[in-house]
């Protein structure tokens, strides 16, 4: 099947049917229920409607002003496309200017200290990483939000849970509706010539076959070991595959002690022998598009991210993404199998907004429209509330019946919309299950804030680094990273909200 670009058209006239498509964002009041045009003319006729209502079904109650939200450049381009759209006339229907802006994922986390440490800014914010704790303490309360949108959606998903919710303070500090899978991706022809056709299922697999594609087909692994968020992803997934941990569930250090620690070991000489088996020095010095980008150009066996790289191979070098397939956490010694959310979307309220009602109606009205995300991301993005009810609003072709989110989730990565000509069928199948080894960068904990500033200070990459490049011992590298840890954690222990 051809690539559909989603949300987006190319006239006036197409921008109007769109328009029109999008049309029922229409709200009666603040965490009310949802009248569509289509059923609102159901219950009573065009002219009694206009006389009797007027133009007040446009709206929620008390919601004017602007609304500025804060987002990050989507790694795949038709979301942002399609969010703008929808976030102008989500606007429109509820008599509120919302203004959007996009920024890297690089600058995002220190746009929103900025903004937090000057008391102004934007009223929402999209926060992809693990750092919306960080923020805790300038930010709203959002616990009526993510009762609102359960109690309407159906639940939301544990792993959403431990990113927006602190257990100490018995906080919600975000709201995270959805999320992104974080799978194996390989290079079938070269794995087939080296004689495992279906790509690794165990981290073993990547020293053994990747590195004899390497020594022999010249095509080296893509994980990285530099400060950036692949890295900090494949690094924790590796360590808790090796059954190692940062922290315990009740927030204590624990890479250095006992058991864990001998696991932490194993994990960081695995990575060291993964390295000279199968890659070169460039790893060190990768930022988040290097492995996408490595992939794309043919220069990478096997990267641990996203779909977004094959997306965009699609598009840009069909040939790779044709010979682009995917597969599941790859097991450790024990049998241990564990990835990390990729990316997830946690929507924060900074204390300084000054249209609160608006924000959080838009936070829910969003994650009750999901479907259209996931479909406007070419299936890079995955809903929360995978038991929310199909909205019949979304842009893109009906799914037979699907009731669920989840129901789509099923029907479209069994058979991908987005498949190109020639490309092989299921190639996503793999994925259907995801949620079964998906795990959050806290485990077994919450994302707290001092797990959050631990993440964004790549005290686990650099405890890899520092051993592959031999700055330090295996040991030693472990136990500067728990010596890193325990006091960004005792410092916000102190503060009571670990």
């Amino acid at each position: 099947m051809p690539v559909r670009e989603p949300g987006t058209r190319g006239s006036t006239a197409g921008r109007k049917e769109h328009s029109e498509a999008m049309n029922p964002y229409y709200k009666l009041d603040p965490f009310g229920r949802r009248i569509s045009r289509r059923s609102f003319m159901k219950l009573v006729g065009v002219a009694t409607a206009a006389a009797a209502v007027g133009p007040s079904i446009l709206r929620a109650q008390g919601q004017t002003g602007t609304l500025r939200i804060l987002q990050w450049s989507h790694f795949v381009p038709s979301y942002d496309t399609w969010f703008d759209i929808y976030a102008k006339e989500w606007g429109a229907a509820n008599g509120v200017n919302v203004i959007v802006d996009h920024v890297n994922l690089a600058d995002l986390s220190t746009t929103v200290a900025a903004e937090i440490s000057a008391g102004s800014g934007h009223d929402l914010i999209e926060i992809v990483g693990a750092e919306a704790g960080q923020f805790e303490p300038s930010l709203l309360d959002l616990t009526d939000v993510n009762q609102e949108a359960s109690s309407r959606l159906g639940g939301e998903l544990d792993l959403s849970k431990h990113y927006s919710y602190n257990p100490v303070t018995d906080k919600y500090f975000g709201v995270c509706i959805g999320w992104t899978i974080d799978p194996a991706n390989y290079r079938r022809s070269l794995w087939e010539k080296a004689g495992m056709a279906d790509g690794p299922t165990t981290w073993e697999d990547l020293v053994t076959i990747g590195g004899k594609i390497r020594d022999e087909q010249g095509v080296q692994l893509g994980i990285g070991l530099a400060q950036e968020l692949d890295s900090n992803m494949a690094h924790r997934a590796i360590l808790y595959s090796f059954d190692s941990m940062l922290q315990d569930e009740n927030s204590n250090i624990v890479i250095d002690q006992g058991d864990m620690f001998t696991n932490a070991v194993a994990s960081v000489n695995y990575m060291k022998r993964l390295y000279e088996a199968a890659m070169t020095p460039e790893v060190f010095a990768w930022n988040a598009a290097s492995n996408n980008q490595a992939l794309i150009a043919g220069r990478a066996s096997y990267i641990m991210n996203s779909i977004s790289a094959y997306r965009s191979a699609q598009a840009d070098v069909p040939d790779i993404a044709k010979d682009v397939f995917f597969g599941p956490a790859l097991h450790g010694p024990g049998g241990s199998a564990w990835s990390n959310a990729h990316v997830i979307y946690n929507y924060i309220v900074p204390q300084h907004s000054k249209n609160v009602d608006a924000a959080k109606q838009f936070i829910v009205d969003l994650a009750e429209n999901y479907d259209q995300a996931m479909y406007a991301s070419k299936l890079y993005n995955s809903p929360s509330f995978f038991n929310s009810p199909v909205t019949g609003n979304g842009d893109y072709p009906a799914v037979a019946g699907a009731k669920t989110f989840a129901d789509l989730h099923e029907a479209w990565f069994e058979d991908d919309p987005f498949r190109i000509e020639g490309e092989a069928k299921g190639k996503l199948k793999p994925l259907k299950n995801a949620i079964e080894w998906t795990t959050n960068v806290g485990r077994p904990g919450y994302t707290s804030p001092a797990v959050a500033e631990a993440f964004n200070t790549f005290v686990i990459p650099n405890m890899f680094a520092r051993a592959v490049r031999g700055d330090e011992t295996t040991e030693q590298s472990i136990k500067t990273a728990a010596g890193e840890a325990r006091k960004i954690f005792d410092a916000w222990r102190t503060r009571g909200l670990i």
